[in-house]
């Protein structure tokens, strides 16, 4: 079986790997080089940089068009897995792949249909996530489900730590998922319309911190934002990122304006006031300078409690 690969973050590295150490990958598709870092200096995607160190033609076309489809139709590819490509394929793609055209989705379909499904399950406290392999449709992610499994959540993961043991347990699966379909042992099931939930793409202003939100959903969006856009307040008119809080769990401090430190639990960190308990922080970035834990923080600042964070984003 001749498989073309589509995908680009490094989410998708272990996957492309497992494939190519028990299958036949005979290309990769992946996004142009882009522009990164200080310098712009252009840079190619994770998966690229796989697929040249195991001797894979890779393609990079701006564009799906007739021509890059003509191109695929005369090398004959069989079948097309996916994962974290991040474009949206057409009808005469999809039927290049007389094998069928196959993608990756972190969640359990039809749950989080959309760009963002990692970040989707801990904003919204999911107990459950998954990994789901869909037959491609037109419309995304709405294909009929080939494999499907699910695994639990302990409500402490955040957006790095799910998507390192997704990129690991997909990998886990698709050399089994590719016996399968070969054998023509695969059993599909429709996705239930009526259960379908949808996230969107993020935005850098997602990360501003509602103190009016509970304590609870603002730790899950601590956890979901990470690395980018990160989670972020004022204090004293300067931006300052919060990297890791929790739910504040003692007696000491309760009430007052919503975003007011109102004190420092020795154990627990900088506790903050919000629409619903408390929050603790634990580490926090201030402008210009490097994560540190909140006692460090403590040492350079002065008159800490009872400032109101945010007050510039309100």
């Amino acid at each position: 079986m001749k498989i073309l690969f589509a995908g680009t973050p490094a989410i998708a590295v272990p996957v492309l790997k497992a494939l190519s150490d028990n299958h036949q990958v005979s290309g990769v598709l992946t996004n142009p080089d882009r522009p990164a870092g200080r310098k712009n200096i252009l840079t190619p995607s994770p998966v690229k940089v796989c697929a040249l160190e195991r001797a894979i033609p890779v393609f990079q076309p701006e564009k799906l068009d007739e021509r890059f489809i003509s191109f695929l139709k005369e090398e004959g590819f069989d079948t097309l897995i996916t994962f974290a490509f991040g474009k949206i394929f057409k009808k005469e793609f999809l039927d290049l792949f007389t094998n069928g055209a196959f993608n990756i989705h972190p969640s359990l379909l039809p749950r989080w249909r959309g760009p963002a499904p990692i970040n989707a399950t801990i904003l919204a406290g999911d107990i459950v996530s998954g990994i789901t392999i869909q037959k491609m449709a037109l419309k995304m992610d709405t294909g009929d489900i080939a494999l499907q499994i699910p695994f639990p959540l302990d409500g402490t993961e955040t957006a790095p730590d799910l998507t390192e043991f997704v990129a690991a347990k997909s990998a886990l699966l698709i050399p089994g998922f590719i016996k399968a379909l070969e054998a023509d042992s695969l059993n599909y099931t429709a996705q239930n319309e009526a259960k379908a939930t949808y996230c969107s793409m993020i935005k850098k202003e997602d990360g501003i911190i509602d103190w009016h939100e509970s304590a609870a959903s603002i730790e899950r969006k601590i956890r979901a934002y990470q690395p980018w856009p990160g989670s972020f307040t004022t204090m004293a008119g300067k931006t300052i990122a919060i990297t890791q809080a929790s739910l504040y769990t003692g007696e000491e401090f309760k009430g007052g304006e919503c975003g007011t430190v109102l004190g420092v639990d020795r154990r627990q960190g900088i506790i903050v006031a919000t629409g619903k308990d408390c929050l603790a922080i634990q580490y926090l970035k201030p402008q210009a300078k490097n994560e540190m834990d909140f006692k460090s923080f403590l040492n350079g600042a002065r008159n800490v409690i009872g400032t109101v964070l945010g007050e510039k984003n309100e």
